[in-house]
C-alpha cells in the first residue's frame, strides 16, 4: 500500500513539473529577446518591453536578462614533432688483409766502380742524357782517362756509351800495365710491349811476365808481352710483361771473340732462351735452354792445335708459389762435350711470419763453362791451354736472407758443393824462373762454403756493404791442395754523400793466402793479404768536380800469384766535367 501511495506521489510531482514547463514555454513565444556580442566582453541583452498586448496584462511587468559567454573558437591541431635520435655506435670493424713486401734489397759484395746504366722507363722518370769525362794522374806513372755519354729520349729508345783507358808503371822491371775498354749499352722499346736490348765490348789488356828473379838472365820486354784482345756482341728480347697467354720470354744471343799476342783465339757463340708460363698466379713452368759453342785455336810449333768444347743443356721445372711458401722442382739435362748427365735443379724458400726473414733451401746442379777467355780472367799469368773441359758442380745448401727495417739487409748461406774437373793454378814445370802457370784439372774436390752479405742503405746518401766468404778444400784425388784458390775472402765498399758537393768512398779487400806450387814443385802457402782504398769527390764549380783516390793505402806489398808483386800505395787525382 506504501508503495502505491508513494508512486502516486511521484506521478504528481511530474505532472505538475511538465504542466509548469508548458505554461512558461508558451509565455516566452510572446516576449522579443534582442542579444548583442562583443569581441572583447560579452553583449548585455536590453530590458525587453512589453507590447500593446502585455499592457493589459494586469501581473507585474518581467524582465529577463540573457548573458552570453559562447566565444566560437576552432580547436588546436595537433602537430607531430620530430626529435633526432642519437648517433648509433658500430664497434664493427671490416676486415682488411693485406701483405707488405719486405724491402730486400741485395747489392754484390764485390766492390765495383760506379757506372751509369739504362733504367727501365717509367712514367715518373724524366730522362735525362748526361755526358761527363774524367782524368787523372797519379804516382807510378799512372794515367787515367773515362767517359760516359747518353743518347736517346729514355721513352723509345736510350743509349749508354762507358770508354776508359788506365796505365801504369812499377818499379819492378816489366811491371807494366795497360787496359783500354769501351762499351755501347742500346735499350729500344716496341709498340707491342717488347724491348730490344743490344750491346757491344771491346776491351784490350797489356801486361808483361815480371814475376822473376832478377838474378836471372834479363829478357827482352818484348818477349815478356801479354796481350788480350776481347771483342763481343750481344742481341737480346723481352717481353716487359707476360702477354695475354701468361707467357714471358727473354731470349739473348752472345757472340764472343778473344785473341792473345801468340796466335792464340777463341770464338764463342751463346744462346740463352728462357720462357715462363703462368697459371693462376700461383704455378709456372720453366723452360730455359742454353747452348754454349766454343772453339779455340792454339799455336802449338810446327802446328795450330784446335780445341772444341761445346756445352747444351736445358732446365724444364714447375714451380709454386704463395705469400709464404715458394718451391721449384725440376732437372737439367746436359751434354758436356757431348757426354750425357742429369743435374737436379730443386730449390725452396718459405717467409717466417712478419719478420721479413725468408729461409732458403737447394739441391742444385750446374756447369761452370772454361775457355782460354774465362780462365784469364782468374788467372792472367797462364800459358795457352792445351785442353779445355768443363767444371760441373753439384751443390746443397741452407740459408736465411732477409731485412731488419727499412735500411738493412743481410743474408747468409752454407754450402756443401762436389766439383769435377776444377781448374788450379799452379807453377808450370816448363818455367824455370816461375812466371808462368798451368792449368791442373782436379778430377774431384769437395768444398765447404760459408758465404755472408750484410747492407744499409739510407735512400741515395749512404750505401755500406760487405760481404765474407769462407771455403775449405778437401778430398782432392790428384793436387795436394786447391792451388791458387782462396781460403777466405772478406770485402767491403762505402759510399757516403756527406754534402750536396762532398762524396765519399772506400773499398776493403782482405783474404787469406793461397796454396800455390814453385818451381822445385814443392807446396806452399802465400801470406794474407790487405788492401784499403779511399777516395772523395767534391765540387769546385757548376760542371767541374775535383776528385782524388789513394789506392793500397797500408802500401802492403802483397803477392795475389806468386812472385807477382802488386804496386804500393797509388795516389791518383783529377777532374770531373759534365757537360750538362
Amino acid at each position: 500500500m506504501k508503495r502505491i501511495l508513494y508512486t502516486s506521489c511521484l506521478t504528481f510531482i511530474a505532472l505538475w513539473i511538465v504542466g509548469n514547463a508548458d505554461a512558461q514555454r508558451r509565455r516566452s513565444t510572446r516576449k522579443k529577446v534582442t542579444v548583442t556580442k562583443n569581441q572583447t566582453k560579452p553583449a548585455v541583452a536590453n530590458e525587453t518591453r512589453m507590447d500593446a498586448a502585455a499592457l493589459a496584462d494586469t501581473s507585474s511587468p518581467r524582465v529577463v536578462t540573457i548573458t552570453s559567454a559562447f566565444k566560437p573558437s576552432l580547436k588546436n591541431a595537433a602537430k607531430i614533432n620530430f626529435t633526432a635520435a642519437s648517433t648509433y655506435v658500430d664497434s664493427s670493424r671490416t676486415p682488411v688483409t693485406y701483405a707488405v713486401p719486405a724491402q730486400n734489397l741485395f747489392f754484390s759484395y764485390q766492390p765495383v766502380p760506379i757506372k751509369p746504366l739504362a733504367l727501365p722507363v717509367d712514367t715518373g722518370f724524366h730522362w735525362q742524357n748526361d755526358h761527363s769525362i774524367r782524368a787523372g794522374l797519379g804516382n807510378f806513372n799512372s794515367f787515367l782517362l773515362a767517359g760516359s755519354f747518353s743518347f736517346g729520349d729514355g721513352k723509345k729508345s736510350n743509349t749508354i756509351v762507358n770508354a776508359d783507358y788506365l796505365s801504369n808503371k812499377g818499379d819492378l822491371f816489366a811491371q807494366q800495365y795497360a787496359k783500354l775498354g769501351l762499351s755501347v749499352l742500346s735499350v729500344f722499346n716496341t709498340n707491342n710491349n717488347n724491348e730490344w736490348t743490344t750491346k757491344a765490348t771491346y776491351k784490350n789488356t797489356t801486361r808483361y811476365f815480371y814475376g822473376f828473379d832478377n838474378t836471372v838472365p834479363n829478357f827482352k820486354k818484348e818477349d815478356l808481352l801479354q796481350r788480350f784482345n776481347e771483342a763481343g756482341i750481344e742481341i737480346g728480347l723481352r717481353n716487359k710483361k707476360a702477354n695475354a697467354f701468361n707467357i714471358t720470354y727473354a731470349p739473348k744471343l752472345s757472340l764472343k771473340y778473344f785473341a792473345d799476342n801468340r796466335q792464340g783465339k777463341e770464338y764463342n757463340a751463346i744462346l740463352e732462351a728462357p720462357l715462363r708460363k703462368s697459371f693462376a698466379n700461383k704455378f709456372a713452368i720453366d723452360l730455359g735452354i742454353v747452348a754454349d759453342i766454343a772453339s779455340t785455336s792454339v799455336s802449338i810449333v810446327p802446328n795450330t792445335l784446335k780445341i772444341t768444347n761445346n756445352l747444351f743443356y736445358v732446365s724444364p721445372s714447375v714451380q709454386f708459389q704463395s705469400k709464404a711458401f715458394k718451391v721449384n722442382a725440376g732437372i737439367r739435362p746436359s751434354w758436356d762435350n757431348g757426354k750425357f748427365a742429369t743435374l737436379p735443379n730443386i730449390t725452396a724458400e718459405a717467409k717466417i711470419g712478419e719478420t721479413g726473414l725468408l729461409v732458403e733451401a737447394g739441391w742444385v746442379g750446374y756447369f761452370q763453362k772454361n775457355g782460354y777467355r774465362s780462365l784469364t780472367d782468374i788467372n792472367p799469368w797462364i800459358l795457352q791451354p792445351t785442353s779445355l773441359v768443363n767444371t760441373k758442380i753439384g751443390e746443397q745448401y741452407a740459408g736465411i736472407r732477409g731485412a731488419a727495417g727499412n735500411h738493412l739487409t743481410y743474408r747468409a748461406r752454407l754450402s756443401f758443393m762436389r766439383t769435377n774437373n776444377q781448374p788450379l793454378f799452379p807453377t808450370s814445370r816448363s818455367s824455370l824462373e816461375g812466371r808462368f802457370f798451368d792449368v791442373f784439372v782436379e778430377p774431384e774436390m769437395d768444398i765447404v762454403q760459408l758465404h755472408g752479405e750484410i747492407g744499409y742503405t739510407l735512400q741515395e746518401k749512404l750505401s755500406l756493404v760487405g760481404g765474407l766468404t769462407y771455403r775449405q778444400f778437401t778430398s782432392l784425388q790428384k793436387a795436394e791442395k786447391a792451388w791458387g784458390l782462396l781460403p777466405l775472402e772478406v770485402t767491403g765498399a762505402l759510399r757516403w754523400k756527406m754534402f750536396k758537393d762532398l762524396q765519399l768512398k772506400a773499398d776493403i779487400f782482405l783474404w787469406d793466402g793461397s796454396h800455390y806450387r814453385n818451381v822445385n814443385q814443392t807446396t806452399l802457402k802465400l801470406d794474407p793479404a790487405a788492401d784499403l782504398n779511399i777516395g772523395a769527390e767534391f765540387s769546385v764549380m757548376p760542371k767541374l768536380n775535383l776528385w782524388i783516390q789513394l789506392n793500397n793505402v797500408l802500401n802492403n806489398r802483397y803477392q795475389r800469384w806468386n812472385q807477382y808483386e802488386v804496386l804500393g800505395l797509388n795516389v791518383l787525382g783529377g777532374v770531373v766535367y759534365s757537360f750538362r
